[in-house]
């Protein structure tokens, strides 16, 4: 039989899971109805980067902008690691200004660096039109591993 023995991750753990994972779900609310969806992401310079399609989800998150987003790892029963992300959405438009196109340009070589077609002719999914970022204001990860009980040999106190 294992146990479970569970700690914190550190802030370079939690950068290098969030790194190498691109599926995560993000949670939002709005009035009485909580969302939990799943989506691709880029994570880098400390935010989380996706795109979604026009719909309920931005409805919502127009109203409230605030929201959960989680990864997990997860290798057997008890041997995990997860991180939770709290923070803002905001959509990422062209804009008219040189900062709102730089801004847009960053965000969608960091969507292409996962799907390089992502809003060209042959874009897998092209209704996910709308680029967004989660401004991550809190962070914190988790880890469980299975470990062995210690068993004393017989006739040891």
């Amino acid at each position: 039989m294992t146990l479970p023995c569970i700690r914190s991750l550190s802030g370079s753990e939690i950068d290098a899971i969030l790194a190498r994972n691109h599926v995560g779900r993000i949670a939002y609310s709005f009035l009485d109805r909580v969302d939990i969806e799943p989506i691709h992401y880029v994570y880098a310079d400390g935010a989380l980067y996706g795109r979604t399609s026009a719909g309920s989800k931005l409805t919502s998150l127009k109203h409230g902008p605030w929201v959960a987003f989680e990864v997990d790892e997860a290798d057997a029963l008890f041997d995990w690691r997860s991180v939770v992300v709290r923070g803002g959405v905001y959509t990422v438009e062209k804009g008219d200004t040189d900062v709102e196109r730089e801004v847009y340009a960053r965000t969608l070589a960091r969507i292409r660096s996962l799907v390089p077609e992502a809003l060209r002719s042959d874009d897998p999914t092209p209704h996910r039109s709308v680029l967004f970022r989660i401004h991550v204001d809190a962070v914190s990860g988790r880890e469980s591993t299975s470990v062995a009980p210690a068993v004393k040999p017989r006739g040891v106190s």
